[in-house]
């Protein structure tokens, strides 16, 4: 799959991810510092998935309506990189045909996709 890793979420989460075989992309790595607006358009125009914890990303996809491949949207108690990845090995073992297009609220213990907008 191919992601774009949001700069909070972090490069350790990035790094996982492309151990795993996945094409992924870091904002930490690449465009440091980039506003929510550029991140998400370089997400569609890349045709990639971004994983985010930042929640503002809900405000763009469904109040102002920005278009999106998919976004997952990290809300964890525990925002250590150990288990973002936890969480994210599990959401792609259970989830992983869901991805692309949706937008994913996942937590410790709850998965929320919301169709396409």
């Amino acid at each position: 799959m191919r992601f774009l890793v949001d700069e909070c979420t972090g490069p350790a989460v990035a790094q996982w991810l492309g151990r795993q075989n996945h094409d992924v992309v870091s904002v930490f790595d690449e465009i440091r510092g980039a506003d929510d607006r550029n991140v998400i358009q370089k997400a569609f125009e890349q045709d990639r998935i971004l994983i985010t914890n930042d929640k503002d990303f809900g405000e763009l996809v469904f109040r102002e309506k920005k278009p999106h491949k998919g976004v997952v949207l990290l809300r964890l108690e525990n925002e250590r990189s150990a288990n973002k990845i936890a969480v994210l090995k599990r959401l792609l073992e259970k989830y992983e045909n869901s991805l692309h297009g949706n937008f994913i609220v996942v937590t410790e213990t709850t998965v929320r996709i919301t169709g396409k907008t």
